[in-house]
C-alpha cells in the first residue's frame, strides 16, 4: 500500500499542506549567512544536512508495509500527520512573529538584543525548534508510518539539540544575566518537562 501522501486525492492536501508549512523556512535558511558566522558553529548546515538525511530515508522508508501505522486506519493517521505539521507551522509563525528581526536562521547574538518573554516564549525558551520538530513528525505521521515519524523526530531534536547549545553560549556571552534568568524559569523544548 502506498503513503497517502502520493494516492489522490490525499497528495493535493498533503503537497498543498507540505509546501504551506515549509515556504517560510526555505526562505529563513536562504536568507541565512553560511560563512563568516563564527557564533553559529556551524549549527545551520547541521540542521539542513541532518534533516536532508533523515527525509531521504524517511520517505522510501514509509511505503514499507512492516512500519505502517495501523493500516486500517490510514486516513485517520493522515489527517493526524497533516494537523502535526500544520500545527507546528502555526507555532513557528508565530515565533517568528515574536522574535521579529532576532529571528534568523543562523545564530546571532548582540549585546543590545532583547529577551522575549511574550507569547510561546513565555512557557519554553525555544518553541519555535519545538515547532520544527512537530512539523516533521507530522510529515512522518502522515506518510503513515511509525518509522519514518521516529527517524524524522529523532533527527530534528539531534540538530536542535545541538543548534540549543550553540545558541544558548552565544546568547549568555551577547547579553549575560537577562538570558541567564530566563533560562532558569523555562523548559528548553516541552513544557514543564524539557
Amino acid at each position: 500500500m502506498r503513503p497517502l501522501p502520493f494516492v489522490w486525492p490525499y497528495a493535493i492536501a498533503f503537497w498543498i499542506g507540505y509546501f504551506w508549512a515549509f515556504w517560510p523556512e526555505w526562505r529563513v535558511v536562504r536568507q541565512a549567512k553560511y560563512s563568516g558566522n563564527k557564533a553559529d558553529s556551524k549549527s545551520l548546515q547541521v540542521i539542513v544536512l541532518g534533516m536532508w538525511f533523515a527525509y531521504a530515508g524517511a520517505y522510501p522508508i514509509a511505503f514499507l508495509p512492516v512500519f505502517h501505522i495501523a493500516p486500517a486506519h490510514n486516513v485517520a493517521v493522515f489527517w493526524i500527520g497533516m494537523a502535526t505539521m500544520i500545527s507546528g507551522s502555526l507555532l513557528r509563525r508565530h515565533c517568528f512573529r515574536m522574535l521579529g528581526e532576532s529571528f534568523t536562521g543562523d545564530v546571532r547574538a548582540r549585546p543590545d538584543q532583547q529577551v522575549v518573554t511574550r507569547g510561546a516564549y513565555s512557557i519554553l525558551r525555544h518553541p519555535a525548534y519545538t515547532a520544527g520538530t512537530l512539523m516533521n513528525i507530522g510529515i512522518g505521521v502522515a506518510l503513515g508510518s511509525w518509522a519514518s515519524a521516529v527517524l524524522l523526530g529523532v533527527t530534528s531534536i539531534a540538530v536542535y539539540a545541538y543548534r540549543i547549545a550553540v545558541e544558548e553560549r552565544a546568547l549568555l556571552a551577547a547579553i549575560g544575566e537577562p538570558y541567564r534568568e530566563f533560562m532558569t524559569t523555562r523548559k528548553r523544548l516541552i513544557p514543564y518537562v524539557y
